[in-house]
């Protein structure tokens, strides 16, 4: 199957927080994105990542493909990498895990890796308000992004803070913490796509409509790859 870019294709070049990092934010991506999100309600869904509150489907390389040639340019720029750059994973995903039932890793703000130059990208295959994606700042130790120097020093913080979020936190965050600031977010929007770095702490951000739901037709639908 081929794809083409949607006619009103619009991006925005954005930066998080008061450390400036990057973040990409494409509207109207596929010209026919519903041939995406019936391919995507078509797969079979498992439970692939162990900290990832759901389940995943492989996204097929036509997919993948045409992100990569919507991307590589502007985010090349954007992050300064050159515009080589390839998925190291891309999947469907679904946000299933019901709140009572998150560990304690995730109840808070999150990084995907602790390499630099690595990216993350989320596409919303959702058309009810099912959320979008919200950046943090980490209140003790004022880091809006964990990289390589500053990893010892964030996860002794998360040790020292493990109980006290655990006694007192039951669900994903949303918004404004104790531990942690809310510095920025997205809308989930149907046909939008976001690309940050991997380092940048981020969570996913639930809207009223949220179901977590097996079912591609009524979850939280998302494709969610990594980028190097």
């Amino acid at each position: 199957m081929s794809f083409a870019r949607h006619p009103d294709f619009r991006i925005q070049k954005l930066a998080i927080g008061e450390e400036r990092q990057p973040l990409v934010v494409m509207d109207n991506v596929f010209a026919e994105p519903d041939q995406v999100f019936e391919m995507a309600a078509s797969r079979s869904y498992s439970y692939v990542a162990q900290y990832f509150p759901g389940v995943r489907a492989k996204t097929p390389l036509s997919v993948q493909q045409f992100l990569l040639q919507q991307v590589r340019a502007e985010c090349a720029a954007a992050f300064d990498l050159p515009p080589t750059m390839n998925f190291t994973s891309c999947h469907f995903s679904l946000i299933t895990t019901l709140p009572e039932k998150l560990s304690y890793l995730q109840r808070i703000p999150h990084i995907d890796s602790t390499v630099f130059h690595e990216l993350a990208l989320v596409f919303y295959l959702f058309k009810r308000d099912q959320g979008g994606t919200a950046f943090y700042r980490h209140r003790k130790s004022g880091f809006e992004y964990v990289d390589v120097e500053r990893r010892d020093e964030y996860y002794r913080h998360l040790e020292l803070e493990r109980e006290s979020v655990e006694r007192s936190s039951t669900g994903y965050i949303s918004g404004d913490t104790e531990y942690y600031e809310r510095i920025g977010e997205q809308s989930g929007v149907y046909n939008r796509m976001l690309v940050y770095r991997r380092t940048s702490l981020h969570s996913a951000n639930f809207g009223p409509d949220i179901e977590f739901s097996t079912d591609p037709k009524r979850a939280r639908l998302t494709l969610t790859g990594f980028l190097a």
